[in-house]
């Protein structure tokens, strides 16, 4: 079992101000050295060579997440709501804590090279032999399970598991508006106390009462101009690509039995796809950036200098392209092959998209459950239905294709059909 605190614990936050800590659990999960690993390892991966303020941590985030979380679950047992079960409440907190406690360094370029998923590294921290497990275990046997349960999407009560993910969820509202203040943009700025006023538990869904519509829009219309300005923006997607290339040619090298000049534990691991929880642990961007920099001395040219490349931000030109031509593409890179620029390592097509609101269809995933609306007859509408601006950004939306490229390429030195690409003639 779990007991509150002698003393209330406060950690003073840029973004909400003060974060209460009023639970024995919390206080422990966030002394745990998994948690506090999380220090170590930015939200936001590459984009500060974009936005120079991006710095800010995945902890600071993850208690971002559980403050929203206290304060909506602070709401519904003020109001008193019957459709609230109450005995979840700690169950919905710790998740919302730990909900990225299996991020990686650089996240998603890890994942992208070596087949791996932060929620199910999540899910083997919170089951596994940590201290992480130890401090759940201390509430009940079977709580670490519900933990993972709720991460993973597969907790039985939906109310639950929408409070941590879903369309309107503490997550998107914790990271919209701390990237938005670290990034130094106002796009993502929204009125988080409005919307967490008008979120209601009713009939196993967490609703918002139809008065707080137009602040809801307010969010969505924020995550929107978040992913297109701050998260897509060409110069972090060309740090991600050279970070990626730089990964998917340690990979390539090491299952060609190259002999690396530095190889320290546990990146054999990580390339053998055999990483334990204890071996993750290890794994932080402090310790990365370590290894990038000893790569940019390896015997390998190409390893070397796209190490160098992330360290230095000698990153990567672009070039917007109104229509992707394949055929002057392959010869792109054969020309690029010829002039002893590797195609595979020093090229990249780049084509983002992103749904801002999915309009719930029957056997849709979890995170895709509709925001609906509670009008004062107790009726639930889904917000599409009523709100213009919705419509207007439900599906997905495309991006332009953007062609990446050494700066140093000598394009002038290729045939003039294949200049039309870089827009010379």
């Amino acid at each position: 079992m779990t007991a509150p605190l002698s003393e209330e614990k406060v950690f003073k936050d840029p973004v909400h101000k003060y974060i209460y800590v009023q639970d024995q659990t919390i206080w422990d999960l966030i002394n745990t050295k998994e948690f506090q690993r999380l220090r170590r390892i930015r939200q936001l991966g590459t984009c500060f060579l974009t936005f120079h303020g991006a710095e800010h941590s995945r902890f600071s985030h993850s208690l971002g997440v559980y403050e929203i979380t206290r304060k909506i679950l602070s709401q519904f047992e003020r109001n008193q709501f019957e459709d609230w079960p109450k005995e979840e409440r700690l169950l919905c907190l710790c998740a919302a804590l730990l909900h990225d406690v299996g991020h990686g360094p650089f996240s998603h370029s890890i994942e992208k090279t070596f087949g791996t998923h932060h929620e199910e590294w999540s899910c083997r921290i919170v089951l596994g032999d940590t201290e992480v497990n130890r401090v759940l275990r201390e509430v009940s046997p079977e709580f670490p399970a519900k933990v993972a349960g709720v991460i993973a999407k597969t907790y039985s009560r939906e109310i639950v598991v929408s409070l941590i993910s879903s369309q309107l969820d503490a997550d998107r509202m914790d990271y919209l508006l701390r990237d938005a203040y670290f990034t130094g943009v106002n796009y993502g700025t929204f009125d988080l106390e409005r919307i967490l006023r008008v979120m209601r538990p009713y009939r196993g869904h967490i609703v918002v009462k139809e008065s707080g519509m137009h602040a809801v829009e307010d969010y969505l219309m924020s995550r929107y101009q978040m992913y297109w300005q701050v998260y897509f923006h060409p110069v972090t997607r060309s740090a991600e690509a050279v970070l990626h290339k730089v990964f998917e040619r340690a990979k390539q090298l090491f299952e060609e039995g190259y002999r690396f000049g530095f190889m320290i534990h546990p990146l054999e691991k990580l390339f053998r796809r055999e990483l334990t929880t204890q071996d993750y642990f290890l794994l932080d961007e402090a310790f990365m950036q370590t290894v990038l920099m000893q790569w940019t001395f390896e015997d390998d040219p190409i390893l070397a200098d796209l190490s160098s490349r992330f360290l230095q931000r000698h990153l990567f030109k672009y070039v917007t392209l109104d229509r992707l031509d394949v055929q002057q593409l392959e010869k792109l890179r054969a020309a690029m092959n010829e002039l002893g620029w590797d195609p595979s390592f020093y090229m990249e097509i780049d084509f983002p998209s992103d749904l801002s609101y999915d309009v719930y269809r029957p056997g849709d995933h979890d995170e895709k459950l509709p925001i609906l609306l509670l009008d004062s007859k107790d009726s639930l509408t889904e917000i599409s239905r009523k709100s213009e601006i919705v419509r207007s950004i439900s599906g997905f939306h495309m991006g332009k294709y953007h062609l990446y490229y050494p700066q140093e390429l000598p394009i002038n030195q290729l045939e003039p059909g294949i200049r039309k690409i870089f827009q010379i003639e």
